[in-house]
């Protein structure tokens, strides 16, 4: 059974969620929707999801191009009972930075105004490099995001790096990348940043997060292609660790400007890097503890030295077996909880990790369950978790990545009113 909640005060979404963290148990179990690119929905699904509650008159603004995703409405966030906020949303605050477009469903949405993908007479959409010569990225008819179709290193590394911020540009995850980091290139950015920053959080009571990527294997795959990079951490792990060595030094200049902006405002900062597959890590143990692991560890050190933010880490897949390594170089959350992958079963991973870190998902699963269930289904699996999770705090609920285009707004209204049910129990 949960551990009692204290009845007698009801405590602010920040309290709520930095205490859920500091593994105390907290008045409700904090919630999640959207406050990360991995934590979001779609917005095919937003869409939906806003139509079917009557709020006609709400945008649909897709501010991540490349998963399609939308930014909720606060007023959406604020009815389900969201405890966190993205500090991207205050950037593209204005009608003027957005456009019409039709998704593939037919309903209508918004895309950034520096977006202009270009449409094909198959029914696809392309983007290109500045030269025109390039396909960056390539969404298909009737598809519901972007593939990446350009990879600078796929024929092996370069004999050296001049030219690889020009390249990395040139992969969609940087070129298409969400706010705030659209506006990463304008000259005044780290200071309206700061100040949006305060305002939010003069404004409201919600947590408050930064994605700020730091992907080490990911970045290694974009660049040299998933099949390749595989290889090279085995084959030639020396090339491999000069690539890295060129990232790092990318990300610690983020890191001094991301701590310097608003460490000491923001609460948590968000680290990707999908380490899992469904049967396992991508790598032996071995391996990241000789690749990455020295490397998170020193990204995640300086986050703790230079701010007053807790570190989260994005992992698809099983990771429980890089897990100890993952704690011991400061990660502190772990999301997003794919208890469907091996080993990762929800009562394995709060009795064995529980007590050292905060798993942020987990809360239902999002492919068979959640866009196929039914909502009395949804609601037994989301009462499950959080009876698994929620114990002595350590818990943000979440669904396990974004809510996908198909799943019928009955079931994420299922999803709330299970949370809602659990946390007055």
């Amino acid at each position: 059974m949960v551990q009692s909640k204290d009845k007698t005060r009801i405590m602010k979404s920040r309290e709520r969620v930095l205490a859920a963290i500091g593994h105390n148990q907290p008045d409700k179990v904090p919630i999640d929707m959207s406050a990360t690119p991995s934590s979001g929905i779609s917005a095919i699904a937003y869409s939906n999801l806003i139509k079917h509650i009557g709020c006609y008159d709400l945008p649909v603004q897709i501010y991540d191009i490349v998963q399609q995703l939308a930014q909720p409405d606060q007023t959406i966030l604020d009815k389900f009972g969201v405890d966190v906020l993205d500090i991207g949303r205050t950037f593209n605050d204005l009608p003027t930075d957005w456009y019409q477009i039709k998704m593939s469903n037919g309903a209508d949405a918004m895309y950034p105004t520096w977006f202009h993908p270009f449409f094909q007479s198959d029914g696809s959409y392309l983007t290109f490099d500045d030269d025109g010569k390039r396909v960056l990225s390539k969404m298909p008819v009737g598809g519901t995001f972007f593939d990446q179709t350009y990879f600078p290193y796929i024929d092996g590394y370069p004999a050296n790096y001049a030219n690889l911020d020009a390249e990395m540009f040139r992969v969609m995850w940087a070129r298409h990348v969400h706010s705030p980091w659209d506006h990463a290139g304008e000259k005044d950015f780290w200071t309206r940043l700061r100040e949006k920053t305060l305002l939010l959080k003069r404004t409201t009571d919600k947590a408050l997060l930064i994605v700020c990527g730091c992907n080490l294997f990911e970045w290694g795959t974009f660049l040299r292609r998933m099949d390749n990079f595989l290889m090279d951490l085995i084959c030639d792990p020396y090339k491999v660790e000069k690539l890295l060595d060129e990232l790092m030094k990318r990300h610690l200049s983020t890191l001094e400007k991301v701590c310097n902006s608003v460490g000491d405002i923001v609460d948590i900062i968000r680290f990707g890097d999908d380490l899992g597959m469904m049967q396992g890590p991508f790598m032996a143990p071995e391996i990241y503890r000789q690749l990455f692991k020295p490397r998170h560890k020193i990204l995640c050190d300086y986050v703790k030295s230079h701010s007053q933010m807790h570190t989260f880490i994005h992992s698809c897949g099983s990771i429980s077996m890089l897990m100890p390594d993952l704690i011991d170089a400061g990660i502190e959350i772990f999301n997003p909880v794919q208890t469907n992958a091996f080993g990762m079963d929800p009562i394995f991973l709060k009795k064995e990790f529980g007590k050292n870190c905060t798993f942020w998902g987990g809360g239902v699963e999002t492919a068979g369950m959640l866009n196929e269930g039914t909502p009395e289904k949804i609601r037994v699996q989301v009462l499950e978790r959080l009876e698994i999770f929620s114990i002595g705090g350590g818990y943000i609920f979440n669904t396990i990545h974004n809510i996908l285009p198909d799943v019928p707004p009955q079931n994420i209204i299922a999803m709330f009113d299970a949370i809602k049910e659990f946390n007055n129990k």
